[in-house]
């Protein structure tokens, strides 16, 4: 009970104290009004404020600083933590970074996220090594983390990985036994026409004498009948070709 005590302690100091006394400039009116709200736990209105001020002043870090606060107590941490990583962005000194980075681990670890509030809180004190809530903190996180790893992806990964490889397999053998089916086939059909071809190609036993045509002219006599008909036709267009030749007129050489 009393380590949890001294843990909403540490969380909470630098939201109050914030940037407002450090930071507030002189032309920007809504910043110092924003402060005022906020010391009178006025959060809406001061984040009303904080947005207006960083709205025309938006390359300054305190406002957008101090809205993740207001923001943060009105128990709003995923907004507020866009807050901070803008005010970041803009901070030139390292007590603006270790403040922001301080703060962004106490959103992170409302958010059960210990990975990234370890590596906050680690750049927190990177930019203000002294600063012990923020080592606290530090230590509290990879302790969190250590007690509460983060889900084992690799495990899932490779459930996954396995369950794709085995489905490409059978797929895969589902194919090859779509193809060897197929072959069969092929091969059946392949071993029908064979049958047929073999049937239509095999000659019946004539004791050597030669199978008659139809009609029953022997092949020897069909074989002569067409050698006469084509000696036939020969005679005739030799005849046709002699008669071409003899009517065909002389050429002779113009008259000039």
């Amino acid at each position: 009970m009393k380590n949890f005590k001294k843990y909403i302690f540490v969380f909470s100091i630098f939201l109050s104290l914030g940037f407002g006394g450090v930071f507030a400039q002189e032309k920007d009116k809504n910043l110092p009004k924003a402060n005022e709200e906020y010391a009178q736990n006025k959060f809406v209105d001061a984040e009303a404020n904080y947005r207006i001020s960083g709205s025309k002043f938006p390359n300054r870090t305190v406002s957008p600083y101090n809205l993740g606060n207001a923001i943060y107590k009105q128990n709003q941490p995923a907004e507020a933590k866009y807050a901070y990583a803008k005010a970041l962005k803009s901070a030139k000194t390292r007590p603006q970074k270790h403040k922001a980075f301080h703060n962004l681990g106490n959103v992170f670890m409302k958010e059960k996220n210990y990975t990234e509030a370890v590596e906050a809180y680690k750049n927190a004190l990177r930019n203000d090594p002294t600063d012990e809530e923020t080592r606290y903190n530090y230590a509290l996180a990879k302790k969190m983390l250590k007690e509460n790893p983060p889900k084992d992806n690799k495990k899932d990964k490779d459930k996954k990985d396995k369950d794709k490889d085995k489905k490409d397999k059978d797929k895969d053998k589902k194919d090859k036994d779509k193809d060897k089916k197929d072959g069969d086939k092929d091969k059946n059909k392949k071993d029908d026409k064979g049958d047929k071809d073999k049937k239509n190609n095999e000659k019946p036993e004539d004791n050597g004498k030669p199978k008659p045509t139809p009609g029953g002219i022997s092949p020897q006599r069909l074989q002569s009948l067409l050698d006469a008909v084509n000696n036939e036709e020969k005679k005739i267009q030799d005849k046709v070709n002699a008669q071409k030749v003899k009517g065909k007129p002389t050429k002779t050489e113009k008259d000039w």
